[in-house]
């Protein structure tokens, strides 16, 4: 639990503080590799763990996939408030002092900060919830691959928060209270997930269907990550090899490789 909570919490909240580091628009290719790596691995890890954890389970295996696809569209209701940040979008937008970059802008309408918070955290408070692990769920699953998952995807999540809030707050430090309330979200899913279950307010049967509508969002996530990694449908060698790669750890990952 410990282990969980740290990496939950630290991971956005010091990719986010990575903004003070990093100069203006210098390392956005590394920045849109990462992403394609973190998709991959993201796609990868539901497919051969998440799904397969999920028809494993002796309870509600009529209603999976209902779950699943309502997690899916969930989260294209999410990205209306969030525009994409959970996958790394900055929609064109960049800190002040910071030189503007001419692809991939986007015409999305702004949100309040608020708003884009609230929708954000959502997303992550239900992360940190599908990683508790009850008695009641019946078999027990292994969510270290899941957890590498969600710190991989939560890391530019966090960068690409702070470039947007600092550019619509005018500020860094402004969006600073903002990156900890995002940080906080997923340890209090688990904490709170955590708690339901052990007092059996949430049961078995409740948390494999939490674990399905996360892995709709996953699938949401993690897709368009990948297919948007080349908007124009070119053959782009380096980011094939990474989304290949991406893969592979997370294959390596779950049977026990790495």
């Amino acid at each position: 639990m410990t282990l969980k909570l740290l990496v939950l919490f630290f991971t956005p909240l010091l990719s986010g503080l990575a903004i003070f580091l990093v100069p203006g628009g210098k390392g956005r290719r590394s920045f849109k590799l990462l992403l394609v790596f973190a998709g991959a691995y993201l796609f990868a890890i539901t497919i051969i763990h998440i799904l397969p954890e999920l028809y494993h389970q002796p309870v509600g295996l009529e209603y999976i996939g209902l779950f699943v696809l309502a997690g899916f569209f969930l989260q294209q209701v999410l990205e209306y408030f969030t525009a994409g940040i959970e996958h790394g979008h900055m929609h064109g937008h960049v800190a002040p002092g910071q030189q503007g970059h001419p692809h991939h802008t986007h015409t999305h309408q702004s949100v309040s900060a608020v708003v884009l918070l609230m929708a954000l955290c959502i997303h992550a408070f239900l992360e940190g919830g599908m990683l508790a692990q009850p008695a009641t769920m019946g078999v027990p699953y292994d969510v270290h691959a899941i957890l590498l998952g969600i710190a991989l995807h939560r890391a530019p999540a966090a960068f690409a928060l702070m470039t947007v809030l600092a550019y619509q707050l005018g500020s860094r430090r402004r969006a600073l209270p903002y990156l900890l309330g995002f940080s906080l979200a997923a340890p209090f899913g688990l904490l709170i997930s955590t708690s339901l279950a052990e007092y059996e307010i949430l049961t078995g049967e409740g948390m494999i269907f939490l674990y399905a509508v996360v892995c709709g969002n996953f699938l949401h996530i993690s897709t368009t990550i990948v297919f948007e990694s080349s908007p124009e449908h070119r053959f782009n060698a380096k980011k094939l090899t990474v989304a290949i790669v991406g893969s592979l750890v997370a294959v390596l990952v779950e049977y026990g490789l790495m």
